[in-house]
């Protein structure tokens, strides 16, 4: 009977011990060393921006190459230099006219002599019409004067033509911009020789430069004509431009396609034509869920954040996470749970499985994104 009592009593004893055990699991104990004091925060769905990073090299939108006109002649001139702004039909430079204008002087002489000559012409076949009728002259001698007037005039006609090629030439002795813009390059020196396409002056039409930015063909058919650009240029500052046109091929050798962006007349005294820049595509806008950077922790190349299991004592649970954008403080984050409690801040000193102690965060306006979300690898 004794022994019956006995067996009883451990039986129960035992299952209560077996009943206990899962809740000493499932919450630590109150006495178990406590590995950090933290606060939580929760995921925030944002609207972010989508942004494409690219790079490429600044250019004139077009660049007009200036020579002269007439070759064998003395640069007796040079009115600008490289920066100058000019106007259309400015003159640049002044070649010697000297050997022209006499051509032209001597043309108009030319021109003198075959009118004389084209008078005296008509004037001999008027006679020859007149004896021809009263039967003096054969019909062969009046088509005779006929035949030099008509030389005469055709004489004339050439002598004009010579003065009008010499006058066009004297005109073309003083070298004009072709537009308005900005000098780029100028190799003209006063007492050289003109020779024939010769360069002597570089000009940026309307002062305008475009961003010719390299894409990949992944990102090729994600940029669209409209779309708004931003390139930093070397002081920091922000340029904005509209993308004018993308290229309809891509480079065979480097799989890249051009998308030339189209800057304003301001950008030319913050970017110059040659340089290297790196800006971003506006794509859209697009849900994002995201936690304050400092609520994710980089370990061995990948990402993670500390789930908290409970309140007041809990335990962190390590969860992997992928990264996605950036924005101020902020970083987009998936394989998370929207409602999931994380630890905020200080979890470079957390493990998977420790203790924490949870305390209160004073209540703050939601955190919106401060500069355009970029697009971060995880």
């Amino acid at each position: 009977m004794n022994h019956g009592f006995a067996f009883a009593m451990a039986s129960a004893l035992l299952l209560a011990a077996c009943g206990e055990a899962p809740q000493e699991a499932a919450a630590p104990a109150a006495s178990a060393k406590v590995a950090l004091t933290v606060t939580t925060t929760t995921p925030q769905q944002l609207d972010w921006p989508q942004l494409l990073k690219a790079s490429g090299n600044i250019a004139a939108w077009q660049e007009a190459v200036i020579g002269p006109e007439i070759s064998n002649y003395r640069i007796t001139a040079v009115l600008a230099n490289v920066g100058d702004e000019v106007k259309q039909g400015q003159v640049l430079a002044r070649i010697a006219a000297d050997t022209v204008a006499s051509e032209s002087a001597e043309m108009r002489a030319s021109v003198a002599e075959a009118a004389a000559t084209l008078a005296e012409a008509r004037a001999n076949h008027e006679r020859a019409r007149q004896l021809t009728e009263r039967g003096f002259y054969s019909a062969q001698q009046n088509t005779q004067t006929q035949t030099a007037a008509d030389t005469a005039l055709a004489r004339l006609n050439a002598a004009r033509a010579r003065l009008q090629t010499a006058e066009l030439k004297r005109s073309k002795a003083a070298v004009l911009a072709p537009d308005d813009g900005i000098i780029s390059a100028r190799s003209a020196t006063v007492g050289t020789l003109t020779q024939p396409g010769q360069e002597l002056f570089r000009l940026i039409r309307g002062g305008r430069l475009e961003w010719r930015a390299e894409v990949t063909a992944a990102e090729f058919g994600r940029i669209k004509p409209g779309q708004a650009a931003t390139l930093t240029g070397p002081n920091g500052e922000e340029v904005a431009g509209v993308v004018r046109v993308v290229a309809p091929t891509v480079d065979p050798q480097t799989r890249n396609a051009l998308v030339f962006v189209d800057l304003p007349k301001e950008a030319a005294g913050k970017l110059s034509a040659g340089m290297f820049a790196r800006g971003e595509f506006r794509l859209g806008q697009s849900p994002a869920l995201t936690l304050p950077q400092a609520a994710v922790l980089l370990r061995e190349g990948f990402a993670y954040v500390f789930r908290v299991d409970g309140a007041d004592v809990a335990r962190v649970t390590q969860v992997k996470v992928t990264t996605g954008r950036r924005s101020g403080e902020r970083i987009e984050v998936g394989g998370l749970a929207a409602e999931a409690q994380v630890v905020a801040s200080g979890v470079g000193f957390l493990a998977d499985g420790d203790i924490v102690r949870v305390v209160p965060v004073q209540a703050a306006a939601p955190a919106t994104p401060t500069a355009p979300a970029t697009l971060a690898k995880s």
